[in-house]
């Protein structure tokens, strides 16, 4: 089975092509720069972007593929969550392809397809003078079984701790209640005056910082349920700043500042996630989503896991931002399990989250 995949969810554009388990192209094109000018991700333009870049970004994905789109047996895009307009251009571009091609479409939620990006194994090639060669098709198979796990899924929009039971069932056990984390990285990025995004930024400077030298609150971390809340700690962040407005103009204090902050966000994301798993009785912890490609996270993860004995699985740096492969190992799996094929006619679900 050959399928092409588009992810346009929100500031990437993706396109995809997976045969078999194999992840044949992914092409991603990035949207970074022409947002950090606003300060964050403004959905008109960024419908604009997806329209301008879809077709060429699928081009490549087909010609790196090595296939025409003769030789594809369905289609796949990200139906929800994410920014209505963005969704439109990606999900009825897909849907057009299929109804030309009569070929069958299937809408992927853009957090169940983050839900089992760990378990997609990407081979990383082979090494030649020190530099790493990938081969031109990269080994992406979806485990054949999946073990009862809870999984964290962080990203600029969403915070989300699910129980996973199998490849076919699933449930949350908590979301964000206001800010998502990759949302406070950002926004308090902006208050320290870091251009966007400001996630990555921090995590450099505060590799120069002490976690321990600003008490910012841990939103949550003591209470017995399994959401997540960040707004208070971004206002937090506001406040010390207006307090102390010389901090940003000494570097080693801004790295403190990031330090600290990423400390905070940290360890509410571990703590509940390793209790989570310890209460569900689960062996094993995975961990996806843009903000998974933070070191400090996944460093304490899997500090965490190791000190709980449990089996830490996170998803390759790849598979963590928006990507059209993982949409598409999704959809592959769907139709070999026998799904019901949609109509043409459903709509794109914006608000859509896990079941």
């Amino acid at each position: 089975m050959t399928v092409l995949a588009l992810e346009t969810s929100c500031d990437e554009t993706s396109a995809a092509v997976v045969r078999d388990g194999k992840i044949l192209s992914n092409v991603v094109s990035s949207q970074i720069q022409l947002h950090a000018e606003y300060g964050g991700v403004v959905p008109e333009l960024a419908a604009r972007e997806h329209l301008k870049n879809l077709l060429p970004v699928t081009r490549e994905a087909l010609s790196e593929a090595k296939i025409s789109v003769q030789d594809l047996d369905a289609i796949a895009a990200t139906q929800g969550p994410g920014l209505p307009t963005a969704l439109l251009v990606g999900f009825k571009a897909a849907q057009a392809i299929a109804f030309t091609l009569r070929k069958p479409f299937v809408g992927i939620n853009h957090h169940e397809a983050h839900l089992y990006s760990p378990w997609i194994q990407v081979s990383r090639g082979t090494k030649d003078g020190g530099r790493e060669q990938l081969p031109s098709t990269l080994d992406s198979r979806l485990s054949t079984k999946i073990p009862p796990n809870v999984s964290l899924i962080v990203s600029g929009g969403h915070t989300i701790l699910a129980l996973v039971e199998s490849k076919k069932k699933f449930r949350v056990l908590g979301s964000t209640i206001d800010d998502a984390a990759g949302e406070c990285f950002d926004k308090t990025g902006k208050l320290i005056g870091l251009q966007y995004p400001a996630g990555p930024e921090i995590d450099k400077l505060a590799e120069q910082g002490n976690p321990k030298a600003f008490d910012f609150p841990r939103p949550l971390l003591h209470d017995a349920n399994d959401d997540f809340s960040f707004s208070g700690l971004k206002t937090s962040v506001r406040y010390f700043l207006r307090d102390n407005p010389d901090l940003l103009n000494n570097k080693q204090k801004i790295c403190d500042l990031c330090a600290s902050i990423q400390a905070a966000i940290v360890e509410v994301l571990v703590a509940k996630t390793i209790r989570a798993a310890k209460r569900e009785g689960v062996h094993c912890v995975t961990a996806s989503g843009g903000v998974t490609c933070n070191r400090s996270l996944r460093n304490e993860l899997e500090r965490a896991c190791k000190r709980n004995g449990f089996e830490l699985r996170l998803a390759e740096k790849s598979l963590c931002t928006d990507n059209a492969a993982m949409i598409g190992i999704l959809a592959e799996q769907k139709l070999k399990q026998g799904i019901s094929i949609p109509s043409l006619d459903e709509e794109i679900k914006p608000g859509w989250v896990l079941a």
